[in-house]
């Protein structure tokens, strides 16, 4: 781990694209950061799922609940949900405001805060600690707290971008991003909506399903 935290620049809610597979898309490789009390914990997102307007498996297909309001919310605000009464997940609205629609981050490679990841995470490998979205919540400290805060404010929990030349805005993409169905549904798995960072050995789910041509 760096002495030093990771140069990591906030991204602005301009920067985002209002399309919730572009976003997804555009997601890889940018970083997650938790500025808690005890000290930063960050990371490269490697790992995305696209939830668009229609979906039938969105958390917002049913429309605007007191439960799912944060999808409803401009792109950049979180909403953070427990999944089987185990773990909590990270989604990011993904939409202009009042339309529902969901990125959800499933892996990211750590970056600071291994230490802290580590204490959370007891055991468990440096390249477990965050793959796969309940084990990125737990490493990153990611729980109810944090439904509806705005991912783009730079402070707290917050999404931005590495500050050096391969991530720069208008710089070539550090890796080329791939495409392949998403994991854990009954329904609508079989449209490439899961985003990930070719040759990384952070991202979840089994290895046989990484195998989808680069997106365009």
């Amino acid at each position: 781990m760096n002495a030093e935290p990771y140069p990591i620049v906030p991204l602005v809610r301009d920067e985002l694209p209002v399309d919730t597979v572009e976003l997804a898309r555009f997601m890889i490789g940018k970083c997650l950061v938790h500025d808690s009390p005890r000290g930063r914990m960050s990371g490269r997102i490697v790992e995305t799922e696209a939830y668009p307007i229609g979906d039938s498996t969105s958390y917002a297909f049913r429309g605007l609940r007191p439960y799912n309001e944060p999808l409803f919310r401009a792109r950049g605000h979180a909403y953070v949900r427990l999944v089987y009464g185990v773990s909590y997940t990270i989604n990011m609205s993904s939409e202009e405001e009042g339309v529902g629609a969901a990125v959800l981050f499933r892996a990211v490679e750590p970056l600071d805060g291994l230490a802290l990841m580590q204490a959370r995470r007891p055991g468990a490998r440096v390249l477990d600690l965050a793959r796969g979205p309940g084990r990125l919540c737990t490493a990153f400290d990611i729980g109810p707290q944090w439904d509806g805060a705005d991912l783009c404010c730079g402070a707290g929990l917050w999404i931005g971008r590495l500050n050096d030349r391969s991530d720069a805005p208008g710089a070539p993409e550090r890796q080329p991003v791939a495409a392949t169905k998403r994991i854990g549904l009954s329904r609508e798995m079989h449209a490439p909506l899961r985003f990930y960072e070719p040759g990384s050995p952070f991202v979840s789910g089994p290895k046989r399903l990484l195998t989808a041509p680069l997106a365009g």
